[in-house]
């Protein structure tokens, strides 16, 4: 059986050929493939941290600090597209391991301040082997691994800032199928 074009992106989109809605598989889920791609490089990750004291969260945060620091916790955030919410405790577990200190940004103390600790400084040294140890368990060419890295990021730059918004190319075919907008 030939399968047309418009067919194929019927099915692509969830859609059956024959106009009636369908769910794609789990398989087929594209928001799947990338939580079990997140799941599974957070767990190769988590004893090559364990040696170092850092959980993935705080491993990130750490190697936004050893490109820029210090930082306000705003821009921290920015980095690592988290809200001071979650960002914070992170940041006070750090604190604890006295990895960074905090302080309120004199010119305006509505700002906090991160910055790193001689110990926080140190561990970057000890930090330099994660790449290598995770390449080393991912069975891809690291040209592979380069381009999905480009392409996990032009991937991210087109989503919607706000997870309530749709793109408007999208609107019509959300209002037929029966989904409202904030």
């Amino acid at each position: 059986m030939v399968v047309k074009s418009s067919e194929r992106r019927a099915e692509v989109a969830g859609v059956a050929v024959r106009g009636m809605p369908e769910i794609p598989r789990l398989d087929q889920q594209l928001c799947f493939a990338l939580y079990s791609a997140v799941n599974r490089v957070t767990r190769a990750y988590r004893p090559v941290l364990a040696a170092l004291g850092l959980t993935y969260p705080q491993y990130l945060a750490m190697l936004a600090l050893w490109e820029r620091s210090p930082r306000t916790v705003g821009a921290l955030g920015d980095a690592l597209d988290l809200d001071s919410g979650t960002l914070t405790p992170l940041l006070k577990r750090l604190e604890k391991q006295n990895m960074v200190v905090r302080r309120r940004d004199p010119g305006d103390e509505r700002r906090v301040i991160v910055d790193l600790t001689e110990a926080g400084r140190a561990l970057r040294a000890r930090a330099a082997e994660v790449p290598a140890s995770l390449a080393c368990k991912i069975a891809l060419p690291p040209l592979e691994l380069m381009e999905l890295r480009d392409r996990v990021h032009r991937f991210t730059d087109h989503l919607a800032d706000d997870p309530g918004d749709a793109l408007p190319s999208c609107e019509p075919k959300l209002a037929a199928a029966g989904a409202t907008r904030r």
